[in-house]
């Protein structure tokens, strides 16, 4: 007879590497009645949610909320900057590289840039490449959440720079759990999602340009028209009906990363990302890429011969209550992953490595409980 299950959402210990668990006070946040979207009450709240914009971006500038997914923001940046007869490089090492290339496509003559999933570009490539094209821009993933890899931009960004072309960032899962891009990286747009590190609910894109890609404004789509959107934010507005519960999420959120601080946060998230790679390395398992690029915000995980990606996640959810991700494109089926960014805490990360090696140790692929767990609770402070 099979277990009952003991998975309940409200409880649940959750490690998906985004969207991501959210605070208390960000839930509570969305439970007020409806809002005049173009009354004063609200624009009070864009106001003050702009105003909290550069402790995302590290900057000042160009900054507007898009009501949409995190691709949504990319559309937006892409669709705005380029336009259909300029050549943009995609540089595309995981399935949201992929992504960006199908974007890229819709709105411009993309040149794409590959590496293996889970490897690292060759600048010398990359500079080869910049140097035949002349592109307008080049799109690049600073975090491929899909592989827990970090891609190496300030090894790229030398190149990019010297070509000349704008440097169009997908930071969806990367800011603020990494470090802001340097102003020596040459960065024209970011673009990050209010799902992953800012541990708010998905469903808003926070985008960035420098002065540079402000000024290269010639939007191609109606409602991801960026120039709009930062028309109307000076206003303390939206050009269209917003998300407003997200909007008073979004708020929270960033008020809880001014009072923790933003280097505090990315302290705390690469702490827990070498408690996690530590831990899961005791069980005897491999990380999918070279652990000097591997992600601060989520951990991705080989799975050992025999085990099979669906059934592993439904009992670690319906066994120990703890959702944790699979894989994506081409790493379907290879690789779970644990998130550990925006408010994830000790005891989460604990309960899932407890989680785990109790399932490993079910499975024959760990002979004793407790190397993990070990390593982990050795690594708290």
């Amino acid at each position: 007879m099979s277990e009952p299950s003991s998975f309940d959402p409200a409880t649940s210990t959750f490690l998906l590497a985004g969207p991501v668990r959210l605070h208390p006070r960000v839930q509570q946040a969305m439970a007020v009645p409806s809002l005049n979207h173009r009354g004063e009450y609200f624009h009070e709240i864009v106001h003050e949610v702009r105003g909290l914009l550069p402790l995302v971006f590290g900057r000042t500038g160009h900054q507007a909320i898009v009501t949409g997914s995190g691709t949504a923001g990319l559309e937006a940046m892409v669709s705005s900057v380029v336009g259909r007869e300029d050549k943009v490089v995609v540089l595309s090492n995981g399935h949201f590289g992929n992504r960006l290339e199908k974007l890229a496509t819709r709105f411009a003559k993309p040149v794409v840039v590959r590496a293996e999933w889970g490897h690292p570009f060759d600048p010398a490539k990359l500079s080869a490449v910049l140097s035949a094209e002349r592109p307008k821009a080049v799109l690049a993933v600073y975090n491929e959440t899909s592989v827990g890899f970090t891609n190496d931009i300030a090894a790229l960004a030398p190149a990019i720079r010297e070509s000349g072309a704008l440097f169009l960032m997908d930071a969806i899962s990367a800011l603020p759990g990494l470090p802001t891009p340097p102003d020596d990286w040459g960065v024209d747009g970011i673009v990050v999602g209010s799902q992953k590190g800012l541990a708010a609910p998905p469903g808003l894109a926070l985008v960035h340009l420098s002065d540079r890609a402000f000024g290269a404004l010639k939007p191609q789509t109606f409602a991801e028209d960026l120039a709009e959107h930062f028309k109307s934010i000076e206003k303390d507005d939206t050009p269209w009906t917003p998300a407003v519960p997200l909007f008073l999420a979004l708020r929270e959120a960033l008020l809880l990363l001014k009072e923790e601080g933003v280097e505090a946060r990315q302290h705390r998230t690469h702490r827990y990302a070498e408690m996690t790679r530590a831990s899961v390395k005791a069980l005897g398992l491999s990380l999918f890429p070279e652990e000097r690029y591997s992600s601060d915000t989520v951990t991705a995980i080989r799975y050992p011969e025999g085990i099979e990606d669906g059934a592993w996640r439904k009992v670690l959810r319906e066994r120990h209550n703890v959702v944790v991700s699979g894989g994506q494109g081409e790493a379907k089926g290879k690789i779970f992953r644990i998130g550990h960014m925006g408010v994830v805490t000790e005891a989460d990360l604990l309960a899932g490595i407890a989680a785990v090696e109790r399932e490993l140790h079910r499975l024959g692929k760990v002979s004793s409980l407790g190397p993990g767990v070990s390593v982990f609770l050795r690594l708290m402070p």
